[in-house]
């Protein structure tokens, strides 16, 4: 099923699997009344009525979990989840801010955002999980890497990525050739890896090379991957090399760069991205380019060159 998304890239995919009197739903989308209103449609058409008996959670972001917490209320329904991811999109939810936090106002400073968009950005109110998300309540089953569990008829194993998210549950049946990636496993874009005020010094790049890499060992041409984005798809082993080789092709083109001049995070936008980024998507731009950097300042491949109206600036 294909739910709205209120952004540019305007849905999220959810599974539903049999289970006798019941389903299992993989992801659930937005906490909005447009994702009320298509539940609403989608429950009482192709779902019958059904009870929604468990609620599977790939991974903590908002479109994935936004309504696992309104299943859990409403059908009591379990939670199956990793526990990072559980114990994040709690804290998000509850974590509730009218302005944005002095130490984020510093990243994005560092990171060598614009002046008057941080001027903007300081007046006005931040996104906040629970403008979305659904509370969630106490209790959930915990998912960890290599675990075997059942639903929908098969069995599965767990395979656990990280980079776009910590502990990314995805899904491999034992039974026949299905993968549920999340948005771990997508078949025509690479999903944002970000680095946040929360964790400023994290490597969510290198945490998703090793991730590919070690999903590479369990991919097959024949299995058909359902991912949290666009169109199922096979042929995972070339599609996990090509999003490694992306982010390889991302740090080499960096590199070069920052031997010609230094630059902050966001003078980088153009070696990585390759296009004009709007005000629409820099946020998420800033977040991946610092988390590009950070992956060469790990490998003392780049270091601090000093700083430019509070950004630093980064050579090779």
């Amino acid at each position: 099923m294909r739910l709205p998304l209120p952004m540019a890239l305007d849905h999220v995919n959810v599974y539903a699997l049999a289970e006798g009197e019941g389903w299992t739903l993989v992801d659930t989308g937005f906490d909005t009344p447009a994702g009320r209103d298509a539940w609403a449609a989608l429950l009482a058409g192709p779902l019958g009525g059904r009870p929604i008996l468990r609620v599977i959670g790939t991974h903590h972001h908002p479109d994935h979990v936004g309504l696992a917490g309104w299943f859990m209320a409403r059908d009591g329904a379990e939670l199956m989840i990793s526990r990072t991811a559980w114990l994040t999109a709690r804290m998000l939810v509850l974590d509730r801010q009218d302005r944005a936090t002095p130490e984020s106002l510093a990243f994005w400073r560092r990171a060598g955002m614009p002046g008057a968009m941080l001027d903007k950005r300081a007046a006005e109110r931040p996104f906040n999980f629970a403008d979305c998300v659904h509370p969630l309540p106490l209790g959930f089953t915990r998912l960890v890497d290599g675990q075997q569990v059942a639903f929908g008829g098969r069995r599965w194993r767990v395979a656990m990525g990280h980079g776009h998210a910590p502990c990314h549950a995805t899904f491999w049946s034992l039974d026949d050739d299905l993968v549920i990636g999340g948005d771990q496993l997508l078949p025509s874009i690479s999903p944002n890896l970000g680095v946040y005020p929360t964790e400023p010094e994290a490597d969510p790049v290198g945490e998703w090379i090793e991730s590919c890499g070690r999903m590479l060992d369990l991919a097959q041409a024949r299995h058909l991957v359902l991912p949290g984005h666009k169109l199922p798809f096979t042929g995972l082993p070339t599609r996990l090399r090509q999003l490694i080789e992306n982010h390889h092709s991302a740090l080499a083109r960096l590199v070069a760069a920052l031997r010609e001049e230094p630059r902050s995070a966001v003078g980088c936008f153009d070696i990585l991205f390759k296009r004009r980024i709007g005000a629409g998507e820099f946020g998420l731009a800033l977040v991946e380019a610092v988390a590009h950097v950070n992956h060469l300042r790990r490998q003392g491949i780049v270091s601090q060159m000093g700083e430019r109206d509070g950004a630093l600036l980064w050579g090779a």
